[in-house]
């Protein structure tokens, strides 16, 4: 991380609240030096630092200014997100297979337009932990609660619900991106080979199988669940529909 990234980062996590002394010990620099970045900065409860980022904490509540980038960012979280309240500070993370820099790289920009002006990438075993700290995200992605996703209640918030029904496209480019796949399907006979693109998207909670499956009505593709937590689009029509946004992962 460059030196004016780590000054931009440790402004935020001070006005968010975090201590100076653990916003040093996570980049690396002294007390001094945070001390210096941060001075003159808004105390993180006064009611313009509250509302300065947040549309859903203004009042009356808003739905975020960039929509399409909002939707995108919902459906990776849906796949492969989490939001640890546990810190003093809410994070979210998004995981990244480290084979799809382009689609991190995407990640990272739909952060950024919808409230992060910092973000971070950990490398784990296979993939990039990206993420941003803020108390926020909560207000975001109030589908947060304790333990995993298949294991409790999904339901978008009424607002969500308007904004995907006028945004389903990135949407489901974020499902798709995150738990999703397109792959040639491989069928044997004893007289031909032959092999059909489709697109897949698998996981364990019903519920967003469901945000997934209403998602794909409202644009006309066709659906089917090829597996209990898996849905198959494969007729040609429905891939190319879905190729015009989506495509191979890169």
């Amino acid at each position: 991380m460059h030196s004016l990234e780590k000054r931009n980062t440790a402004r935020e996590l001070f006005l968010l609240g975090k201590s100076k002394k653990a916003i040093a010990e996570l980049l690396g620099v002294s007390r001094a030096t945070v001390r210096e970045w941060c001075a003159g900065d808004l105390p993180s409860d006064s009611p313009e630092f509250r509302t300065a980022r947040c549309c859903r904490c203004t009042d009356p509540p808003a739905p975020p200014a960039d929509e399409p980038s909002y939707a995108y960012l919902l459906g990776q979280y849906l796949g492969d997100g989490h939001v640890t309240v546990t810190e003093r500070v809410p994070k979210l993370r998004i995981a990244c297979a480290a084979d799809y820099p382009d689609i991190m790289d995407e990640v990272e920009r739909a952060m950024r337009a919808v409230l992060a002006r910092s973000v971070f990438r950990v490398k784990a075993p296979g993939c990039y932990q990206v993420g941003s700290y803020s108390k926020h995200w909560p207000c975001l992605f109030p589908q947060v609660g304790r333990g995993t996703k298949h294991s409790r209640r999904i339901v978008l918030a009424d607002w969500q619900e308007e904004l995907v029904e006028r945004h389903p496209r990135p949407l489901l480019r974020g499902l798709i991106h995150s738990d999703g796949s397109r792959s040639l399907n491989t069928i044997r006979t004893p007289t031909a080979t032959y092999a059909y693109p489709r697109y897949l998207f698998a996981n364990e909670s019903v519920d967003i199988l469901g945000i997934c499956g209403a998602a794909l009505d409202r644009i006309g593709a066709r659906w089917r669940f090829n597996r209990r937590n898996s849905i198959s689009v494969a007729t040609r029509a429905d891939v190319a529909l879905l190729d015009e946004f989506i495509g191979p992962k890169t």
